[in-house]
């Protein structure tokens, strides 16, 4: 299926790791130009080995005079940006008794902020220009409370609020938001997470591992590469009257009707 992203322009935030890492391949298969972004100049430089023709920046998405920047850098280098992704920053996995102010301050600066200061920009010009899609790759905790992610979770609450509500505002001048809900996923970020349910129920990191991936009814956790095909339909015309709405990719964990 031709999905006509080719020759389009993409920023991936978060793409040197992860889901976003398997994003900005996927748009870069479809002919897309791809800038991506990294607070760290050697996860970028690894890969855009694995990106030819893609462009990399360094960036603290939490600062918001950054993220402008980033978003002006992006543009100079491959035009003006078509697709947003945002896959950048995660709220570190915390036991409830580990929570403290700092902590739920961190969470929303780590997901929240380093979504929506890159956001803010990016859909304003978007808006100017008539047209743009923003996927933002956000997490099924903030709709299903876990006990080492309540602050992750309400982060990724309020991102889905803002997707809908952004999706909203924006519609009728042609920008599209969704919201992509991974449920658990193989990344470094969700290893963390296992190792935060370790601690907190006293048994091992295979054992907590193990019977998470026992209650996902695909028998196993997403890939990256399966966030990454999703993201390319919803980023295309394929998906043209989507917006405003959060998509959950758990393989049927959460059976709910939301």
């Amino acid at each position: 299926m031709d999905l006509g992203l080719a020759q389009k322009a993409a920023l991936v935030t978060g793409g040197s790791k992860g889901i976003g890492l398997a994003c900005a391949k996927a748009l870069r298969a479809e002919g897309v130009r791809v800038a991506i972004c990294s607070r760290n100049q050697q996860n970028i430089d690894k890969a855009l080995a694995e990106l030819p023709g893609a462009v990399g920046f360094t960036a603290d998405l939490v600062d918001a005079a950054e993220a402008a920047a980033l978003v002006a850098r992006a543009e100079e280098a491959i035009g003006p940006l078509d697709i947003l992704v945002n896959s950048a920053g995660a709220a570190r996995r915390t036991p409830p008794d580990e929570l403290s102010p700092a902590a739920w301050h961190a969470a929303m600066d780590a997901k929240y902020f380093s979504y929506i200061h890159v956001i803010d920009p990016v859909i304003k010009l978007m808006a100017a220009r008539g047209r743009g899609v923003i996927v933002n790759i956000i997490g099924n905790g903030g709709k299903i409370a876990s006990a080492v992610h309540i602050a992750g979770g309400a982060a990724n609450a309020a991102l889905m609020l803002a997707t809908a509500g952004l999706g909203h505002a924006y519609a009728a001048r042609g920008v599209r938001v969704v919201g992509l809900n991974p449920g658990l996923t193989e990344t470094d970020r969700v290893a963390e997470g296992f190792a935060s349910v370790a601690r907190l129920e006293q048994i091992s990191l295979e054992q907590a591992r193990a019977e998470a991936v026992s209650r996902i009814p695909m028998g196993r956790m997403a890939s990256p590469e399966d966030l990454a095909n999703a993201t390319l339909f919803l980023a295309s015309e394929k998906a043209g009257y989507i917006t405003g709405v959060t998509v959950s990719m758990d393989g049927a964990q959460s059976p709910i009707v939301l």
